[in-house]
C-alpha cells in the first residue's frame, strides 16, 4: 500500500531485542553458525526485506568473527501473506556461505 509503513514490532526467536517486520511480503534472514566443541552454536543474526542487505549483514558478521574460527553462513527466504509471519514451511535456503583462508567470504547458491 502506497505511503503506508508498518509499525508492527516482532521478536525474532534467534536474536536478541524487537525487529522491524512487514505486514506481508517477504523476508531473507541470515544467520552465523560458529563450531564450538562437538557441536555448532548460533552466532550473529538478523533478516531483511531486501537480499542483498542480507548478504551484507551477514558479509560484515561473518568477517568481524575471531581469527581461526570456524564459521559458516546462510541465508533463507521467507514469502507470507498480510498478519502472517514466516514459519518453516514458507522458509528455504537460497545461499551458504564460508570464510576461504584468505577471510572473503564466498556465497554459494542453493538449488531450490
Amino acid at each position: 500500500m502506497l505511503g503506508m509503513a508498518s509499525s508492527a514490532v516482532t521478536e525474532c526467536l534467534r536474536c536478541d531485542g524487537p525487529e522491524r517486520a512487514c505486514s506481508e511480503g517477504e523476508v531473507f534472514e541470515w544467520e552465523v553458525r560458529v563450531s564450538a566443541g562437538n557441536g555448532e552454536e548460533l552466532g550473529a543474526c538478523g533478516s531483511s526485506p531486501f537480499q542483498a542487505t542480507a548478504m551484507d549483514g551477514l558479509r560484515t558478521a561473518m568477517r568481524g568473527m575471531p581469527v581461526g574460527a570456524s564459521v559458516r553462513g546462510r541465508i533463507t527466504h521467507s514469502v507470507y501473506g498480510p498478519g502472517a509471519v514466516p514459519d518453516e514451511a514458507s522458509r528455504c535456503v537460497v545461499f551458504r556461505a564460508h570464510l576461504d583462508p584468505a577471510g572473503s567470504v564466498r556465497f554459494e547458491r542453493v538449488a531450490g
